[in-house]
């Protein structure tokens, strides 16, 4: 079975800051543990490279914001 990363842009990131983009939402498989929240596409592409691993950008979702959140009163 071969181990999945994935993965989805931060949401709160502007254009050009120096902060990693990218925040690990799991692991499938395989022995990897990353201790991590947030990296970096590059980091991301070493670690996959050395483990054998391959990453899996998820879409972001950019809904309405209509369902589940409590209402103000």
């Amino acid at each position: 079975m071969t181990t999945k990363i994935f993965v989805r842009e931060r949401r709160k990131i502007e254009k050009g800051e120096k902060k990693p983009r990218f925040r690990v939402v799991g692991v499938s498989g395989g022995d990897v543990k990353l201790y991590a929240r947030h990296v970096r596409k590059k980091e991301l592409e070493q670690i996959c490279a050395a483990s054998g691993a391959e990453a899996v950008y998820l879409q972001a979702g950019k809904g309405e914001r209509n369902g589940g959140g409590q209402t103000a009163d």
